[in-house]
């Protein structure tokens, strides 16, 4: 078993009981799932909503402060704290204090993706996504089921997005940091021509090419 993430940790603490709610960064999931497999609630805000400033950032146009919390109570009123325009984030939003009109009834009308609730949902899941549907019925709300065709495609867009942008942001976050900004070098010990270290799998194959005994240093391009 696992907490999810990556704010796995704030989910675990309002599941343990140490915190009412806690906050956390989702770019693609990392607020939402954690409190899914923690079995608590959480909140990503409408990019823009809450004030960016003081997060590391991985990938801007996504990046959003949430929160987790033990009920929808105080994930409201976490959000109420935490919303609005921040002078330090020019993203930032006003945020209206009351929810948007709804239906003529006074609830909301809430839609549910049909291809997010098709084939391949594990049956407990979508027995929990039902019994959440009859629970905001019950409450007054409309819940109507809405289409989104695009939606087979956001994964594949989420990864072309979010590495790009978190390669310039490591970038501008350590502009000094040998691997990533590319300016550590050695000599390749057969031809003696200079050696540009790279990340991941590639940084393996360099430091075997540079071998034991060969000094590794900066310099600038």
């Amino acid at each position: 078993r696992v907490p999810g993430g990556s704010s796995g940790g704030s989910a675990a603490a309002v599941a343990a009981g140490i915190v009412p709610f806690a906050l956390g960064s989702d770019t693609g999931g990392s607020v939402r799932q954690p409190a899914s497999f923690c079995g608590v609630y959480g909140l990503k805000p409408t990019w823009g909503a809450v004030s960016r400033y003081g997060l590391v950032a991985y990938a801007s146009s996504l990046d959003v402060l949430g929160v987790v919390a033990k009920s929808v109570a105080f994930t409201r009123a976490a959000f109420e704290a935490m919303r609005g325009v921040d002078p330090l984030d020019h993203s930032s939003l006003a945020w209206p204090s009351a929810a948007r009109a709804g239906t003529r009834s006074g609830g909301l009308r809430i839609g549910i993706p049909r291809e997010a609730a098709g084939p391949g949902l594990h049956p407990d899941v979508a027995s929990a996504l039902g019994a959440a549907a009859g629970r905001l019925r019950t409450l007054g709300h409309e819940v109507v089921a809405v289409t989104l065709p695009t939606l087979e495609h956001v994964v594949a867009a989420y990864y072309v997005i979010a590495t790009a942008e978190a390669s310039q942001c490591v970038l501008a976050a350590m502009p000094n940091d040998p691997v990533s900004s590319g300016r550590v070098v050695g000599s390749d010990p057969v031809t003696s021509r200079p050696v540009r270290l790279r990340a991941g799998e590639d940084l393996l194959e360099d430091l075997d090419r540079l071998g034991p005994g060969h000094r590794i240093a900066a310099i600038d391009d």
